[in-house]
């Protein structure tokens, strides 16, 4: 509230006034401001309306309804179709990126399998072995020496027969 004092021969009087009031002064003064810095022959003149519009209820419509449930089912079937859509993209996009590092994976061990059988050529090479053996000291073995894995004896033709391991027999009780 806004308070005004009048001074009425030395004494001094308060009286309030409303806000309404207050206000009603406020823009008398402002249109008197407008009036004097207009400039042309026609006045401006302002109309206030106060609308209340509290008791207004909104009636239903069915169609309404009807077609914002039509609409929500189609844009909820929409966006389904468009998630479906990034899902299968992104995907896509990363099973490219899987075969990728497969291949690469492959190259590089496809390259170690190479250079492992070099490697296993080089350490298997007959003239390197025999090399190697006669470092050590080793000779070529002598006839009978040789025993294969399947149990058999190599031995020279015509020469001298060493004792040989048969089938043992469980004769003795």
């Amino acid at each position: 509230m806004a308070t005004m004092t009048a001074d009425l021969g030395g004494m001094r009087t308060r009286t309030t006034k409303s806000r309404a009031e207050t206000v009603a002064e406020r823009n008398r003064d402002l249109l008197e401001l407008q009036r004097r810095a207009r400039r042309g022959p026609t006045p401006e003149i302002f109309f206030t309306k106060h609308l209340d519009n509290s008791r207004i209820m909104k009636a239903d419509d069915p169609e309404r309804k009807r077609e914002m449930r039509m609409f929500s089912a189609v844009m909820s079937v929409l966006f389904a179709l468009v998630m479906v859509y990034v899902w299968q993209h992104f995907s896509a996009v990363e099973l490219g990126y899987q075969v990728e590092t497969q291949r690469t994976q492959v190259a590089q061990l496809q390259e170690t399998n190479r250079q492992l059988r070099l490697n296993e050529a080089q350490l298997t090479e007959p003239a390197r072995i025999d090399k190697i053996a006669k470092q050590l000291g080793l000779d070529a073995p002598q006839p009978g020496q040789v025993i294969r894995t399947d149990g058999s004896i190599d031995l020279p033709a015509g020469g001298p027969v060493m004792a040989s391991v048969g089938g043992v027999s469980q004769g003795l009780n």
